[in-house]
């Protein structure tokens, strides 16, 4: 995942005093003027804004004005507004943050140990991590019944959140490393994901879908392997007490036909930990690709769709709760919540908003809704 799981206050853009700001807009002006023939600008706040037509390409004139920019302390972003493109001057220093390494070393360790825990707690289907399972262990012994399950979620996500990491410093981003979310039993899958922190701003609309797509394209590549080695190491047999039964997706529905065909009717896939695993993978990637706010669906959402994102993001809230209410599921209720009072609908905008993105990328975010609805399970955990 790649949002905080609390949305971050919108701090006030501070008051520039009116001499300061006269003599800081004249600056300005004079740095824009090779790049932007000015038809109007305005002074809201502590931003500067320039309004006209650009004389060079949208890209060249970024590399200009951030250099020329960051001199006064300020960060260019160009958007295109009623037929003129508009050059905002907003008062944002580079964001230089201490690395807390050890904080994030240390979140992972509890990680494993948690999803170590549910593991061993609620995932069975491996003969040979089972056996550690006997009273004739120790306790700490006991806990290795849980690497099947843990071992392949804790590869997903820390691809998926790599993927986003090594794409962001790829294009020069500021980023944090990884910080995993340990939730120990009885949380059923020992954690709440991973996110990571994005301390600037995306440069164009191709950078932040390039960014936001590695994600669960990256984790994918992980849980679709694991899904079929998990399918092929597992058993169709009756229900008993204490089998964990999970929604089916149609991509799991699809994998678990081409490996049993059609499952009679009073039986049920007995899946191995690995698989159970891989379906955790796939939810957290369909939670993920939601287009609403900063999930990573939503960063897609406004590369795709520019200022329509929220509209894009209002409907997606709408759809959950039909979803919600035609499955009679309460886990979507949940999720629909979590979106209206934590994510939000919002999403800060990359520096270059007139850049359009590119054809190979627009194919790309047309398969990550696509690949939404087939990784959806109607009914994720039945009750």
């Amino acid at each position: 995942m790649r949002f905080w799981p609390f949305r971050r206050r919108v701090r006030n853009v501070p008051m520039v005093p009116h001499e300061d700001r006269l003599i800081t807009e004249d600056l300005l002006r004079r740095n824009v003027e090779d790049v932007l023939v000015i038809r109007e600008r305005k002074v809201l706040g502590g931003v500067i804004a320039f309004r006209g037509d650009l004389t060079t390409d949208p890209a060249r004139a970024l590399d200009l004005l951030s250099s020329r920019f960051r001199l006064f302390g300020y960060t260019p972003f160009l958007k295109q507004e009623q037929g003129a493109v508009s050059v905002q001057a907003w008062p944002l220093a580079q964001v230089v943050e201490r690395r807390r390494v050890a904080l994030n070393v240390t979140l992972f360790v509890l990680t494993c140990l948690s999803t170590l825990a549910a593991g061993a707690f609620f995932f069975v289907g491996s003969p040979t991590f089972d056996a550690f399972r006997s009273m004739e262990f120790p306790l700490p012994v006991r806990f290795l019944s849980g690497v099947p399950f843990a071992a392949p979620l804790l590869a997903i996500l820390t691809t998926h959140e790599f993927g986003h990491y090594f794409t962001a410093r790829y294009y020069r981003a500021s980023v944090s490393l990884p910080y995993f979310i340990p939730a120990p039993p009885p949380f059923l899958f020992g954690t709440l994901g991973a996110i990571i922190r994005m301390r600037s701003p995306a440069r164009d609309r191709n950078s932040l879908f390039d960014i936001a797509a590695a994600g669960p394209l990256a984790g994918l590549a992980i849980a679709l392997p694991a899904m079929w080695l998990g399918l092929e190491w597992s058993a169709v047999g009756p229900p008993t007490q204490n089998i964990v039964l999970f929604g089916d997706s149609l991509l799991r529905q699809f994998l678990v036909y081409l490996k049993f065909g059609a499952i009679p009717n009073g039986l049920v896939v007995h899946t191995h930990p690995i698989a159970d695993a891989a379906w955790a993978g796939f939810f957290v990637t369909a939670l993920n690709l939601f287009p609403v706010g900063q999930l990573d669906g939503g960063r897609i959402a406004y590369a795709l769709f520019g200022e329509r994102h929220r509209l894009v993001g209002r409907l997606t809230f709408v759809a959950l709760l039909v979803l919600a209410a035609i499955t009679q599921s309460a886990n979507w209720l949940v999720w629909a919540a979590l979106i209206f009072f934590l994510v939000g609908f919002g999403h800060q905008p990359p520096l270059d908003d007139i850049t359009p993105l590119s054809p190979g990328r627009r194919l790309v975010g047309a398969l990550c809704l696509v690949l939404l609805v087939v990784l959806v399970p109607p009914v994720p955990i039945p009750f």
